[in-house]
């Protein structure tokens, strides 16, 4: 018997994580100022649960990297999405930035994780850690600033992540190899 073919998780977490990423960023880096509620859906479901799945799918698959990202920055748009209805109360800018430093530290070690995988994933997560540490930064000093510069650093972010995730999609239904480059150690 042959084992079924299973889709791979990976460009539904990435797409996710970079349509909700996108939106939310467009808003720090100060381009849009009015309807910041429109992201609220997204981090709910597409950048929350869709990374959820895809985290629980790359589990099943064996990827402890994919599982720990998805699974990590699923919940992270859950708890953005709740701490934005004020579900956990007040929380202030200053909590938001230390759970946003936290983030980048998280962030930063998962960063590690890439030097040998693709330099898609290597520049979506050296992107992403320096945008969690500068919105951070920027919320604790409340520096509009460093905020603003964390929101173009995610505008970034988000283009390096959906690039890597349909670079997979459109290459598979081509039946090719994702042109995705080799990170800077494999």
């Amino acid at each position: 018997m042959t084992e079924q073919k299973r889709a791979n998780p990976a460009p539904l977490g990435l797409s996710g994580f970079a349509l909700t990423t996108l939106v939310l960023s467009t808003y720090n880096a100060g381009l849009l100022t009015s309807g910041q509620n429109a992201v609220l859906g997204l981090a709910a479901f597409y950048g929350g649960l869709a990374q959820l799945l895809a985290g629980i799918l790359e589990y099943r698959a064996g990827n402890t990297f994919g599982y720990v990202a998805f699974f990590t920055y699923g919940a992270f748009w859950e708890w953005f999405f709740l701490t934005s209805l004020g579900i956990f109360g007040g929380v202030t800018a200053t909590g938001i930035g230390y759970v946003l430093v936290a983030f980048g530290i998280f962030t930063l070690v998962m960063w590690f994780g890439t030097f040998k995988s693709n330099l898609g994933l290597f520049i979506t997560f050296l992107l992403l850690w320096i945008t969690f540490f500068l919105l951070g930064a920027g919320a604790m000093m409340g520096n509009n600033t460093l905020f603003h510069a964390g929101g173009y650093i995610g505008i970034l972010t988000a283009i390096a992540a959906w690039y890597t995730g349909l670079a997979i999609v459109v290459a598979e239904s081509l039946g090719a190899k994702p042109p995705l480059g080799k990170a800077p150690m494999s």
